[in-house]
């Protein structure tokens, strides 16, 4: 029997004891279980995980704003007190690999200053404008690929590949090794999901390690013979204040984490969820296409806010606080679930719709905010915007492929990712 879709048929909750975050059905879904927390619990402890669940767009700007009250800090990477299969995982990482460091969203002030510095300055406004048209030039490159064939799982075709090349070619990957970084990526997302067993942890684990052993001469020899690529900036920037560059574990988490699984997986979903809510939503698709120099841009900060491939990220309390008169003790976790707040009707009109000019659309909080609002950002929309110019350019109209989809996502507490979308279209 093939799964319900849940985009359909959603699973809507009655009362706060039947909403259930952690559930694989709700997760693909979960609006209307965030509407419920919203209106009746703006910020409630999920009973399976101990997590406070927050849901309003205002309570958010404040909380990612103080990072006097809330850290970014992850306890994964509490390494003495790990037991079982992670005590497994992290003993084959140091026989085999390279025991990774915080990445950079799970650092604070100052060393996430530090280490930022390093990415605002390969991704300042001058880089991205000479990166402008190359994302331009490879985004029509693939499009024009499969545009004679009438069909393509959009995915494949466009999603993946599009930021994938990209962040490779500034990580100093060759293209032909594309596909193969792309298992590895997949591999760690998958590796933190949900119910894994023992030997799926080992699995991710030993395809992490195969990454890191393709980048290790690539950093070595950068050490040798710097050139202008982010990877190189990365591997010789001197920080003052440690008195060193970054260390090889150090460089091993931010290849995985911040470059490949946040620099290009979150625009690869965003490409495919754009394109799914233009399928499902014809209306708009002839009025962007109408006039994409007027609504692209804001189409782009539509879907971001409707679909945020990032759905939440937790921080964990410093001192003793509360939100809303819900007392928050000092240790315990808030998952800050940007999905919920980029729906607040009290921030956004008709907050479910897509609406190609809405005043405030850029306010969606799809980037995060605050000093860890996502570094890529600028990047990332002009990945989208090129990605949906070329199709809007190339294809005359188009629809999901009868009997292929079920537009489900891969289960993940915090990403939404589209695993393929078939479409079918008439080229222009």
């Amino acid at each position: 029997m093939a799964p319900v879709n849940r985009m359909d048929d959603p699973i809507v909750p009655a009362r706060l004891e039947d909403a259930a975050m952690a559930d694989i059905e709700v997760l693909e879904c979960p609006y209307p279980t965030y509407d419920l927390l919203r209106e009746e619990a703006p910020v409630w402890q999920d009973p399976l995980t101990g997590i406070y669940m927050v849901t309003r767009y205002d309570d958010l700007r404040e909380i990612l704003k103080d990072t006097k009250t809330w850290s970014n800090r992850r306890t994964e990477y509490d390494y003495d007190e790990l037991t079982g299969p992670a005590r497994k995982v992290h003993e084959l990482f140091q026989e085999k690999g390279w025991v990774t460091e915080p990445s950079l969203a799970s650092r604070d002030y100052p060393d996430h200053k530090l280490i930022r510095a390093v990415f605002d300055k390969a991704f300042r406004a001058g880089r991205i404008r000479e990166l402008d048209p190359v994302v331009e030039e490879l985004a029509y490159d693939l499009v024009d690929k499969f545009i004679d064939d009438g069909a393509c799982d959009i995915v494949q075709a466009l999603a993946v590949p599009l930021p994938l090349i990209l962040i490779c070619r500034q990580m100093g990957a060759r293209d032909e090794d594309v596909w193969q970084i792309k298992e590895w990526t997949d591999a760690w997302i998958k590796g933190r999901g949900f119910g894994l067993t023992e030997e799926e942890m080992i699995w991710s684990a030993e395809m992490e390690i195969e990454q890191q052993h393709y980048f290790q001469p690539i950093f070595e020899e950068l050490r040798k013979n710097p050139n202008n690529t982010l990877l190189s900036d990365l591997v010789n920037h001197y920080i003052e204040e440690w008195g060193r560059c970054l260390t090889d574990n150090e460089l091993h988490a931010h290849m995985t984490q911040d470059t490949f699984v946040g620099g290009s997986e979150t625009t690869t979903n965003a490409i495919s969820a754009g394109i799914m809510l233009l399928a499902r939503n014809k209306h708009v698709w002839e009025k962007l296409k109408a006039d994409p120099d007027k609504y692209l841009r804001n189409f782009c900060e539509e879907v971001v806010r409707l679909e945020g491939p990032v759905q939440g990220l937790t921080r964990m309390a410093l001192r003793d606080t509360e939100i809303r008169g819900v007392p928050i003790p000092e240790g315990a976790v808030i998952m800050a679930r940007f999905g919920a707040a980029n729906r607040d009707p009290e921030t956004f009109d008709c907050p479910h719709d897509i609406d190609l000019e809405r005043k405030n659309a850029g306010s969606h909080l799809g980037f995060s905010s605050g000093t860890h609002h996502c570094l890529g950002a600028p990047l990332a929309r002009r990945e989208l915007y090129w990605a949906f110019k070329a199709f809007i350019d190339r294809v005359d109209d188009f629809w999901l492929a009868e009997g292929k989809n079920d537009l489900r996502h891969l289960p993940n507490y915090s990403l939404r990712i589209l695993k393929e979308l078939h479409i079918e279209f008439k080229p222009k």
